[in-house]
């Protein structure tokens, strides 16, 4: 098996410096173990470097756009290093902390308004979407499975039980709508239910 591009090597470093001080919530497991998953998660589904790197940097740009980084200034910062098209699907999927008429957006609308991106978005973004919550459901299931108290590990999701839920469905379901039959999805499918069962 091939190694990964100095491409996703750059990409991969770039985040782990961007989460260098981000810690899991509720744990003491640095943060970047999700975008370096997201990236085995796409790699072993066969996807292209652009992909790969959009799924490793996925975070960062959700970070710079809730903190009201502009196009042109994402452009300074990653556009340069890793090329227009990588940071064009990650702007189509990026929370975002404004709407288009510069309103600011509550925790929910901004989940509606990625949910609602998500839907015309391109098929590589779906992949990055997808294998997020893929790592994001499956570490909650892996969590669940190893603790005695379920309540420790739903405080410290934000919303909680219901909400986290409703959300890795919401996505599951989105996902499928949008015509996305990646077999990636199965997988997604298994981690929600099981999720929803425990």
């Amino acid at each position: 098996m091939a190694g990964y591009s100095d491409r996703i090597h750059h990409a991969l470093a770039f985040a782990a410096k961007h989460h260098d001080q981000q810690v899991r919530k509720g744990l003491r497991a640095p943060y970047f173990t999700q975008p370096a998953n997201v990236a085995i998660i796409l790699t072993r589904y066969g996807q292209d470097d652009m992909t790969v790197i959009a799924g490793i940097l996925h975070q960062v740009v959700d970070d710079f756009s809730r903190g009201g980084l502009s196009r042109e200034q994402l452009d300074e910062r990653l556009g340069g290093k890793f090329g227009s098209g990588v940071l064009d699907l990650l702007v189509t999927i990026a929370a975002r902390k404004h709407d288009d008429d510069g309103i600011e957006l509550s925790p929910d609308e901004r989940r509606d308004d990625v949910l609602g991106r998500l839907a015309t978005a391109p098929e590589p973004a779906h992949w990055v979407y997808a294998a997020d919550a893929l790592h994001g459901a499956s570490s909650l299931v892996a969590d669940l499975r190893r603790t005695v108290d379920a309540d420790a590990v739903w405080t410290r999701v934000s919303g909680g039980r219901a909400s986290t839920l409703r959300w890795y469905r919401r996505v599951h379901d989105q996902l499928s709508t949008a015509g996305f039959a990646g077999p990636l999805m199965a997988e997604l499918a298994a981690a929600v239910e099981e999720l929803e069962g425990l």
